[in-house]
């Protein structure tokens, strides 16, 4: 009698939540309309953000990243996939680029959410992801990256304030 083999998953999700003292909606205007700002916010881990196609803000918009991970510059296009303005919420997929030599998908959901007590916000980071093979880590170093540019862009709409 065979026995189906169990196999790892390749598909996952990794997920932070870093506190910032800045309002939910500044940050995640950032992200939706003024990302060519990260490379001034956090140039050790961004060089530049372009539209190729299309308008910040909009689903649909295409995006050309150039970002630094593991000390090694890197590429990604991205298509923004969802914009929820009252959610504070955007969602890119990464058509093609560096991840895609690791992984067949790969979506970064960003949302911000005011703390429920005192002023402040959370910032909901999700990737999802499925990995081309079992030998393909989650991209932990990614998110890290992620969490510490959270903090430098929070100090950054903190100064303008």
């Amino acid at each position: 009698m065979a026995q189906a083999m169990l196999k790892p998953s390749l598909q996952g999700e990794i997920k932070a939540d870093v506190e910032i003292k800045a309002p939910a909606t500044n940050f995640f205007h950032v992200f939706a309309m003024r990302p060519q700002d990260l490379s001034k916010t956090s140039p050790e881990n961004f060089q530049g953000c372009r539209v190729e196609e299309g308008e910040l803000g909009r689903v649909g918009t295409l995006l050309t990243w150039n970002y630094v991970l593991d000390g090694k510059p890197k590429v990604a296009n991205e298509r923004i996939e969802a914009v929820e303005p009252k959610k504070n919420l955007i969602k890119f997929r990464v058509l093609e680029g560096d991840l895609m030599k690791k992984y067949k998908s790969f979506i970064c959901t960003i949302q911000v959410t005011p703390k429920q007590v005192g002023p402040g916000s959370v910032v909901k980071w999700r990737l999802e992801y499925e990995r081309i093979d079992e030998n393909v880590a989650p991209p932990e170093s990614l998110l890290q990256v992620c969490v510490k540019m959270s903090k430098e862009i929070d100090e950054m709409l903190l100064s303008k304030a």
